[in-house]
């Protein structure tokens, strides 16, 4: 049979083995309520499932006064904000003349000295000027529940901020600062199947996100040096902690701070455990490379014999699969069955996430 190339190693043939779906080079160059957002509201907002439906109606009729509010008052119109004690839209004015109207739209009315359209314009001159703003200012917003323009800078460095708003232009009056401990991040969710990259020229596939980071194929650390990681979009995402190959093949990948592990597969299919499937069922898989294949279980406990070395305990599929595709999520319904190892043009293997979980000691992440 045909057999996949690893690494730009001769395809070898011989029918008991097939190779590793191996690391490749890179190339050049609504629904109206998600079923999860009640449960999440109660355990964030601390609400009971009635207050958390309440509360959306709510929002939801607050945003529409106050929209209808926004359009009649034009320049006047100071902002929107929701009041959460009263379950209304807090609209702002900057003429007392007209609190009686706002009230009667059924809306809570504050007099304000700045319309949202001069708080818009102050930040507006902080954006034209961005490029010299101190690298201690780390945002810049209008606030409308105050009526202010916030910048937030990083403690101990409020002249930075205020001198920069002196620099720009804008009414000072209508700044306030306020400081934070830390300066934002970009945050990327790890997804079974993403591409992920080892060094600067292999390519391998995220399997299951575990506590910490995610897991992965063996092969993928034991054939490249294991190099430092780097995600999808090259941005820097941790290195390998652990990993076994030839005789299993896993490998447990660490995540830096950047990157926060999800219980998803990257076509949204949840992952909800790992119960392991019988032979017979449907799995189906994702890879970097072929995307989201199925087939069916066809034997377990499988020795495969690859050029670079043998894997035993390992599960055989008719999933399509090519090489980049290494370390890729199987799964059977919303269980996690196993991480892609290799194959050839009609078989694939995976070994199994149990077993790799158990060997690295991790959690597997639930969505």
């Amino acid at each position: 049979m045909k057999i996949i190339r690893f690494l730009g190693v001769a395809a070898v043939a011989a029918a008991t083995a097939g190779t590793m779906a191996a690391v490749t080079s890179p190339a050049a160059g609504a629904a109206p309520l998600n079923p999860d957002m009640v449960p999440a509201m109660q355990r964030d907002l601390g609400l009971t499932h009635s207050q958390a439906l309440a509360r959306l109606a709510a929002e939801d009729s607050a945003t529409k006064v106050g929209q209808a509010l926004q359009q009649s008052l034009g320049d006047k119109f100071g902002g929107l904000s929701f009041d959460a004690a009263t379950g209304k839209a807090r609209v702002a004015v900057t003429d007392a003349a007209l609190v009686d109207k706002v009230r009667a739209a059924g809306a809570e009315a504050q007099v304000v000295r700045f319309s949202e359209r001069q708080l818009d314009s102050n930040v507006a001159k902080l954006n034209a000027g961005e490029k010299s703003a101190p690298q201690a200012v780390t945002s810049w917003g209008v606030d409308p529940a105050n009526n202010r323009v916030t910048i937030t800078v990083l403690k101990g460095q409020a002249a930075a901020a205020q001198s920069y708003a002196k620099q720009s232009g804008v009414d000072v009056s209508s700044v306030e600062v306020t400081e934070t401990a830390t300066a934002p991040r970009l945050h990327y969710n790890v997804l079974g199947g993403d591409a992920y990259y080892i060094g600067s020229s292999s390519r391998c596939s995220v399997g299951f996100s575990v506590n910490g980071g995610f897991l992965t194929a063996g092969h993928c650390a034991a054939l490249t040096g294991a190099g430092p990681l780097s995600g999808y979009n090259r941005v820097a995402m941790g290195s390998f902690s652990s990993y076994r190959f030839p005789g299993s093949d896993y490998a447990y990948a660490r995540v830096n701070s950047n990157w926060t592990p999800v219980g998803q597969i990257n076509n949204g299919t949840r992952v909800s455990g790992s119960t392991a499937a019988a032979v017979g069922a449907s799995v189906c898989k994702s890879g970097s490379t072929t995307g989201w294949t199925c087939g069916t279980i066809r034997a377990k406990n499988q020795t495969v014999r690859y050029p670079e070395g043998t894997v035993t305990g390992m599960v055989l599929t008719n999933a399509r699969s090519d090489s980049g595709d290494s370390g890729g999520s199987f799964i059977s319904g919303n269980q996690a069955q196993g991480l892609l190892s290799g194959g050839d043009t009609v078989n694939t293997y995976y070994f199994p996430v149990t077993t790799a979980l158990s060997a690295t000691g991790t959690t597997l992440v639930r969505g």
